[in-house]
C-alpha cells in the first residue's frame, strides 16, 4: 500500500461537461449514483496517471459494465483498488461510487 494516496476528484474550476455517460434509455443497465458533491474524472485507464477524458457533473448516475483493479485511491466510499469501466476506454474510481458494495459488483475487465 502506498504512502500517497492520491483522490481522483475535479477542482472546481474543470470544465463541466454535463453529456450523458449513455443516452437515457438506450439500455437496461443498473446506474449507480456519484457520491453527493463531487465531481469525478473520467480516465483512459485504472489510476490517476492516466489521461482525464471528461468530468462527471454533480449528481451523475452511471453504468458500470465491468470493473478492473488498478490504482488504489481513497475517496467518500473508503480506499479501494477497483475502477469501474463506465463505457468504452474509460474508468473511474469506484470509491467515489456508491455500489453499496466494497467489493466487485460487474465482471473484471478484459
Amino acid at each position: 500500500m502506498a504512502m500517497d494516496e492520491h483522490t481522483d476528484t475535479a477542482s472546481d474550476t474543470a470544465t463541466d461537461v454535463s453529456e450523458d455517460v449513455v443516452a437515457a434509455g438506450s439500455d437496461d443497465v443498473t446506474r449507480y449514483p456519484i457520491a453527493p458533491g463531487y465531481r469525478v474524472n473520467v480516465r483512459t485507464g485504472p489510476g490517476t496517471k492516466y489521461g482525464i477524458v471528461r468530468t462527471l457533473p454533480y449528481g451523475m448516475r452511471i453504468p458500470v459494465y465491468c470493473q478492473k483493479p488498478g490504482e488504489r485511491v481513497t475517496g467518500p466510499y473508503g480506499t479501494s483498488n477497483i475502477w469501474d469501466n463506465i463505457a468504452n476506454g474509460q474508468f473511474v474510481a469506484d470509491a467515489y461510487v456508491h455500489t453499496g458494495s466494497d467489493g466487485y459488483i460487474a465482471p473484471r475487465c478484459d
